[in-house]
């Protein structure tokens, strides 16, 4: 274009061509760019991180977009869309998603960091309120926040509060989620001048892509019934649709609220919670039982499942009928998954990913130990949660469509292979 504008303006080739040489094209760049309107400057910018973020794309998947090679090791699976917030204005980016593994930009976009944030404002908020111990300051001092006024303490716990309680009011339109779990975890709060137990609800869920999702997070004074109940009433109005079955611990009053929330949907005793308590009914010189527990897992399908767990009662029975007793009345809720293709009874038949969320909550937690009040209490929970759904919903995809389909009934669907997922990735 250059060019083209000094042939115009000059009569002669020669003049023209030194007249162009004598321009300074990054000076002339600057003046064009710099006079530009932002939607021009936003545009270009758009096309030029779209086009560096597909080459790193292309990079992993062995071959480019669209195109047929022997090389290729991996293949697109959409995008994934981020705000990213320019001087020229906000840009959507549209990250590359990738069947295999995962994509981030880390040279554009910096991963969240919402959960250490809310660390330090609570961590800082403890020690403000003089509530903190030794081992506190010392905290304190490794983060770098004895510096920290009040305001700024407040300014940040603020912002913070404002993405999680965004984050837990959401609507859920992702549903229908055919597969929930339920947990709650026991953390100290100060309560008028007297430190309490409270009890943090956390729902996670399948939606109707295949992906887990954090559906919602409330904390109650106890574990109760009407708590529960609070809870799954909440998660219905905001959306929460097509629940075929939830995977919890026996509590009764949870049991109760999923009764009364979500009829239709069937209960899995979570695995790991039901054997911890056959084993507090099995004695110490047999720690076998937990073994023959398992092997009812190992199964090939539904019916030799029933009938191993039948060969169990038979063989506890003799030596130790109590324990023959407490796992025939268990019978139905351990072995609801059995109605569900096999593709997925690892995910169902146990909580371990729910275990594994619990583990992270728990090893930010631990740091506070007796959190001020409620608000920052949730406010760090929360943070983590809402780190923890963005990996997830960004991530490999958890079960596969053409397997949620066959779960609700839907055998008209047919969609990509389920993609076999490892014993590793069940806990990721």
């Amino acid at each position: 274009m250059i060019l083209r504008e000094s042939y115009q303006l000059d009569s002669t080739k020669e003049h023209a061509m030194t007249t162009a040489h004598d321009i300074d094209l990054h000076q002339f760049l600057t003046d064009r760019l710099t006079d530009a309107s932002p939607v021009l400057l936003r545009s270009l910018l758009s096309t030029f991180i779209d086009a560096l973020m597909g080459a790193e794309a292309d990079t992993l998947c062995g071959a480019g977009f669209g195109e047929r090679s022997d090389d290729r090791i991996n293949s697109r699976n959409g995008y994934r869309h981020r705000d990213f917030d320019t001087r020229a204005g906000t840009l959507d980016i549209a990250i590359p998603k990738l069947r295999q593994g995962s994509y981030f930009p880390d040279w554009l976009l910096q991963r969240r960091k919402r959960a250490e944030r809310a660390l330090t404002s609570v961590v800082a908020t403890c020690y403000l309120l003089g509530v903190s111990t030794r081992r506190m300051e010392k905290l304190v001092d490794s983060l770098g926040i004895t510096s920290l006024s009040k305001s700024q303490v407040s300014v940040m716990a603020k912002d913070l509060d404002t993405q999680v309680e965004a984050f837990r009011s959401r609507p859920l339109d992702a549903g229908p989620y055919t597969f929930v779990a339920a947990d709650a975890l026991v953390l100290k709060v100060r309560e008028n001048g007297r430190v309490v137990n409270v009890h943090t609800l956390v729902a996670v869920g399948v939606n109707a892509d295949g992906y887990r999702e954090i559906l919602g997070i409330e904390v109650t004074s106890a574990e109760d019934g009407a708590g529960w109940l609070a809870f799954f009433r909440s998660l219905v109005t905001r959306g929460l649709t097509g629940v075929r079955l939830v995977t919890s611990d026996a509590h009764a009053g949870l049991v109760s609220a999923i009764g009364a929330t979500l009829p239709g949907a069937a209960w899995q005793r979570c695995r790991t919670h039901y054997s911890t308590n056959l084993m507090s009914q099995t004695p110490k010189n047999w720690p076998w039982v937990r073994a023959l527990l398992h092997s009812v897992y190992d199964q090939p399908d539904a019916d030799s499942v029933h009938a191993q767990y039948d060969r169990v009662i038979d063989a506890l029975s003799e030596k130790l009928p109590r324990v023959a007793d407490h796992l025939d009345a268990a019978r139905a809720d351990l072995l609801a998954f059995t109605a569900f293709p096999k593709q997925i009874w690892r995910q169902i038949w146990s909580n371990n990913p729910q275990e594994r969320l619990n583990k992270e909550i728990r090893r930010r937690t631990d740091v506070v130990g007796i959190f001020p009040d409620r608000t920052a209490l949730i406010r760090l929970v929360g943070a983590v949660l809402a780190e923890q759904h963005d990996e997830w919903i960004e991530g490999r995809r958890y079960l596969g469509l053409d397997v949620l389909a066959r779960s609700r009934g839907d055998h008209t669907i047919t969609t990509e292979p389920q993609q076999e997922v490892t014993p590793a990735e069940l806990t990721a």
